[in-house]
């Protein structure tokens, strides 16, 4: 199956977000040649997940009536969207997608997928701080295994999410999710900062994403609307 249209990630964001997903590695015979550039050097596991996150892009760009744009990996290894768009990759065992929307409405998008029961508690310590790995070690296995997953997964669209407004690198142990504040039967998480951040001069937080488990994995997204 191809790149199509994705209920589950367009679920996390607003209405104006278009959203695609792809279940199997992606075809590079498929990518544009400035796209294919950039593989020539790799090996064919990254060959399918690249492909399958640029395949992904360009069903969610063909939502927004783009076609035919070759999406480039910048200096900071990050996709070069057009102009007048946001947009955000994930891919990981399994599944590929993809975000984008007009940047008149969205300023910022992040989105990430990650298979539950791979983030295991040995892994704890360099994703999750201390109030986390507290969090965790009192849950039952099973939810051991997807909140972990979710801490992960939630970092990571927040990490991209942010990027796309202050170009800054921020890490696994600067912020945290706040249980607290986290809606767990609405699929709402929240983050907090454990350190002083470029996008608290921006945005003030905490700052609200949305996740949802499906099929053995879990989705996160977080998006910061325009002005």
């Amino acid at each position: 199956m191809s790149a199509h249209p994705s209920p589950l990630l367009a679920a996390l964001f607003p209405a104006e977000v278009c959203a695609a997903e792809q279940r199997q590695p992606g075809d590079p015979a498929l990518l544009y040649p400035e796209e294919a550039a950039h593989l020539r050097q790799a090996i064919a596991k990254r060959i399918g997940e690249f492909a399958a996150g640029r395949l992904c892009a360009r069903e969610a760009l063909a939502q927004l009536g783009i076609a035919g744009f070759p999406l480039l990996v910048g200096s900071d290894r990050r996709p070069q969207w057009p102009e007048n768009v946001v947009g955000s990759i994930t891919h990981t065992q399994g599944f590929g997608g993809a975000v984008a929307a007009p940047r008149e409405r969205i300023r910022a998008i992040g989105v990430d997928a990650e298979v539950v029961g791979r983030v295991k508690p040995a892994l704890w310590p360099k994703i999750c701080v201390p109030q986390e790995i507290d969090w965790l070690g009192r849950l039952p296995a099973p939810e051991q295994e997807q909140l972990g997953a979710l801490v992960f997964s939630a970092k990571e669209a927040f990490y991209k999410c942010q990027y796309g407004l202050t170009e800054s690198w921020v890490g696994f142990h600067d912020v945290m999710l706040d249980p607290a504040a986290c809606d767990w039967r609405g699929g709402r998480f929240a983050v907090l900062p454990l350190k002083p951040l470029q996008l608290e001069q921006l945005l003030p937080a905490p700052w609200n994403g949305s996740y949802r488990f499906e099929d053995g994995l879990v989705v996160s997204g977080m998006a910061f609307a325009a002005a």
